[in-house]
């Protein structure tokens, strides 16, 4: 049962010597194995890769060593847009298919140092576009609570993996809400860091003034000891904010006294789905039993905020994807009379329907005679989007949303209406824009289905929201409910 443990735990156990890390591995491969043909959380699981590392870290213990970091012989698994040298990295594209990075990204390097196994490569939407996890080239991917549902994307296979404890732990990364919303509709805890907390470097960049990394995790606890390991100064990555966060400190009675919450108004509209309204006000009703003071507040621009990240965002990956080109590494189409021919064939095969509309779309918005009617204005707009959250930590601490307006929905229901498959987004864009961090915790369940509250907090209190997110997990237990072990039994808590 040693997929059941927490992170900490296995942390503990490994360093006791209770538990070997080659142990450890061995029951998280055979999770996998039993459990991935349903979800379909992983691209690839490098099985020896793990063992090998597994392996090195059980001969330094064995030799005495003692200075191993807080996630020793603890498995991870990584968004397979994150590069991972020797480990093949396609972002769930075609056009990339293949691909084994020479080198790790800066997330990567300190997993490895604070001797964290990385167990493989999760599934995504193809390049992290999409909000279901159906995008990817490789198959889709399920949610363990309904095997006939979504789990969100498009960090889907991280939250899935999680969800059905085939890793304690995962790497996303988050653009518009990709590691929140599919955190919401699994039943897991995720975080999106303030922009610029953790580096960029070595992620495949789809919008780059909107992507951050950040952990998946069971509960608070460990969603903080992954964030810590991978936050901090990177010289390498140009959008680093060069700030190590302060140590995240958890104990003693959970209580909220003294501090100020905000409910936006904007974010409980006529969308949010019945069940899911009725579990995010019985949790700000149990954050106010801690102490918290609430009071509801206005964030006038947020509905104008979808639609001006539908605007950058496309407008940043037409420039970030215009470098797959069959040129200089991955797939390129066979035949082509000619370079032109190659580059139209070459990314007419290798990418998939989302990636090509959005490409189609940013191209269009930075265009000569479009620019300033739609890529300036939505910039415009995000300032506002920026200004409003501005005006609201002036009053409060942090603000509570729901993660997500809906629980997760039919697998195949959306993915041919993207107007309504992006609204799923609609709580989660502004954060982005704005560049605040924000974490997603369960609090309850709607038709038998999990719905995740939403923190958001001001720029790099990232620390106070892990704490705020804390006191709540603590007097709920909603982050101990899990899908049914074999997965076989449809819903289940």
């Amino acid at each position: 049962m040693t997929h059941k443990l927490s992170a900490a735990r296995l942390n503990r156990l490994f360093l006791a010597g209770e538990l070997s890390a080659v142990e450890i591995t061995e029951s998280v491969l055979s999770r996998i194995a039993s459990v991935d043909p349903a979800v379909g959380a992983f691209i690839k699981v490098a099985a020896e890769h793990a063992l090998d590392r597994a392996r090195k870290l059980d001969a330094r213990r064995k030799a005495g060593d003692r200075e191993f970091g807080p996630l020793a012989g603890v498995p991870v698994a990584v968004k397979d847009n994150i590069c991972t040298c020797g480990i093949e990295t396609t972002c769930a594209s075609r056009i990339l298919k293949g691909y084994v990075p020479p080198y790790d990204a800066t997330v990567v390097e300190r997993l490895r140092a604070s001797g964290a196994i990385i167990i493989g490569k999760t599934n995504m939407d193809e390049f992290a576009m999409g909000s279901s996890g159906e995008t990817s080239a490789f198959g889709v991917t399920r949610n363990p609570w309904d095997l006939e549902r979504i789990p969100g994307g498009s960090s889907s296979g991280s939250a899935a993996a999680v969800a059905a404890e085939e890793v304690p732990l995962s790497l996303g990364s988050d653009t518009g809400g990709s590691i929140r919303q599919p955190a919401a509709l699994t039943g897991v805890v995720g975080l999106k860091p303030t922009y610029g907390y953790v580096s960029r470097y070595g992620l495949v960049a789809f919008a780059s003034s909107l992507d951050q990394i950040g952990p998946f995790g069971h509960d608070v606890e460990d969603v903080a000891r992954l964030f810590e390991v991978i936050a901090g100064p990177d010289r390498r990555d140009a959008t680093n904010a060069g700030r190590t966060p302060p140590e995240v400190k958890f104990g003693g009675e959970p209580s909220l006294k003294g501090v100020r919450l905000g409910v936006p108004r904007e974010y409980f509209g006529s969308g949010i789905e019945a069940g899911v309204r009725a579990r995010v006000e019985e949790a700000i009703k149990q954050l106010e039993e801690l102490g918290a003071s609430v009071e509801e507040c206005s964030l006038p621009s947020t509905e104008h905020a979808l639609s001006a990240y539908y605007i950058i965002a496309p407008a940043e990956a037409s420039a970030n994807l215009a470098r797959f080109d069959g040129v200089r590494y991955g797939y390129r189409a066979a035949g082509a009379s000619g370079l032109l021919e190659m580059y139209g064939r070459t990314r007419a095969e290798g990418f998939g329907p989302e990636v090509k509309r959005r490409i189609m779309i940013g191209t269009y918005a930075l265009s000569s005679g479009y620019y300033d009617a739609y890529y300036k204005k939505a910039q415009q707009v995000r300032t506002l989007v920026i200004r409003d959250f501005e005006r609201a930590f002036g009053r409060f601490d942090a603000l509570v949303t729901p993660t997500v307006p809906t629980t997760a929905w039919r697998l195949g229901e959306k993915l041919d209406d993207p107007l309504s498959m992006y609204l799923a987004d609609i709580c989660t864009i502004p954060v982005n824009l704005a560049g605040l961090p924000a974490i997603s915790v369960p609090c309850g369940f709607a038709d038998g289905l999990p719905v995740g509250l939403q923190l958001i907090g001001q720029h790099f209190a990232d620390t106070q929201l892990l704490q705020l997110a804390w006191a709540y997990q603590k007097v709920t237990k909603h982050h101990e409910a899990r899908p049914d072990v074999d997965l076989k039994g449809g819903r289940q808590q």
